[in-house]
This record gives C-alpha cells, structure tokens and sequence, in this order.
C-alpha cells in the first residue's frame, strides 16, 4: 500500500515539474498580460485531482478484545471543483478563497477479522466505504515571487472550514457504517506557478490539507466503530486554475 502511494505521489510531483517547463518554452516570446496582476480582483474556474485518507488513532479498546485483528485507512482518489476569487493586496501578497469549492472522494478503512459474519458479507479482509461529497470555505494568503518574463511562482498558507453533504452520523440505520461528522476544519500549504499566456493566465499548484477536528462519531456498541478513537482528514492534490 505504502509502495503505491509512493508512486502516485511520485506522479503528481512529476505532473507538477512538467506542466510549468511545457508553460515556459512557450512563454519565452513575449511579455502576456502585462496588466493582469495591477487588478484588484481575479477571478478564476479551478479543477483537480486528489488523493486523500484518514488519520485515526485506535480507541483503548481495541487491545482488550479479539474481534478485530488490524485497522488500515486506504487511500483513494477523487475530483475538486472550484470558483476561484482573489483579491491583490499588494505586489507580493494576496487574499484567495473559494465561495464554491466542492471536493469529491471516498474513503475506505480495512479491518482484518479473526471471525468474519459469512452470511452478513464480511471476509477476513473486510473494507468499509466512507463517500464524501463535502463543500469548503478556505481563506488563504498567498505570498508570489516578482513576475520574470511570463511565470511567476508562489506560496500559500491558509485555513479551512468544511461541510461534508454526505456525512452520516444521523442515519439510524447505519449500524455497519463508520459514521462521520458533517463539520470539520484545518489548515493547509501549497505552491504553485502563474504561467500568463496571451488571454489567460494557467496556475498549476500542489496543495496539502490537514483536518483538525475530529471527525468519528463513535459508536461503543459495534465493533466496526468502537475500536477507532479520533479520526481527521488527510489530502494532497494537484490542481489547475485558469484566471
């Protein structure tokens, strides 16, 4: 698992080096947009790709029985849609957020099981979904390099608050769920290029996300539950905005 996750983080990193190196053998010609960065307000369309996991810790419980042998968050892949806006405070530092940024993924956790139920569908290696479709308000201050030729390259940190539409810790019916809660927050970093082209500018970023809240509404009575303590979110996605 570990292995795969090395070769797909090689990946983006790869995707992120090539992407501003195709940019700048065509940007060499002639200074675009030379205006672009005195507005006071950019607006942009932002899509990307994540991978994303569960940071969880084992609840006290789980080495005082014998009915789960090993928990493992699996990692998965999903989209980000945003609308990006952003507001230009000075020459090297500027205001972002995103008034509509949805992020799709699904998690996963794999239990291993001494006794699995047969008849109720488990296994010995038995994995427990958690989709998500969650609504974010991030606030970021973005920190950029002075603009050579037609590249410019940056820094961000930032804030988040998130809206999981697809939390279930309220369902009733959820007894073989790991149920979650819809509110959560964190903080987050990335890098990124402006690559300005003759109408519009195209920005790359690799951007990490940390949760901080906990997101497991735990359950005492089922097995699937009881044995996790806290969990936060984990993501790192490649994305690119056009402005």
């Amino acid at each position: 698992m570990q292995h795969l996750l090395r070769r797909k983080l090689t990946s983006i990193i790869i995707i992120f080096l090539v992407v501003p190196y195709i940019g700048l053998s065509q940007l060499r010609t002639q200074l675009n947009l030379p205006d672009h960065d005195n507005s006071l307000y950019h607006f942009g369309i932002n899509l990307g790709f994540n991978k994303s996991h569960f940071s969880f810790t084992h609840h006290p419980v789980f080495l005082q029985q014998d009915s789960v042998l090993a928990i493992e968050s699996i990692n998965s892949t999903g989209i980000n849609l945003a609308w990006l806006v952003n507001i230009n405070l000075n020459n090297h530092f500027d205001l972002r957020t995103y008034p509509l940024n949805l992020t799709f993924s699904e998690k996963a956790f794999e239990y291993t099981l001494p006794h699995p139920d047969i008849p109720g569908g488990e296994s010995n290696i038995t994995i427990k979904k958690v989709q998500s479709i969650t609504l974010s308000l991030p606030i970021q201050i973005k920190f950029s390099s002075d603009r050579i030729d037609n590249i410019k390259v940056y820094t961000m940190a930032g804030a988040k608050f998130d809206y999981d539409l697809a939390a279930n810790a309220g369902k009733n019916n959820g007894e073989e769920l790991i149920k979650l809660n819809k509110f959560d927050y964190g903080i987050e970093g990335a890098i990124g290029f402006h690559l300005y082209f003759p109408f519009f500018v195209l920005t790359p970023e690799l951007k990490v996300s940390w949760g901080l809240a906990n997101l497991h509404s735990r359950n005492s009575a089922l097995k699937f539950s009881s044995n996790i303590d806290k969990i936060n979110s984990r993501m790192i996605s490649f994305s690119l905005t056009v402005e």
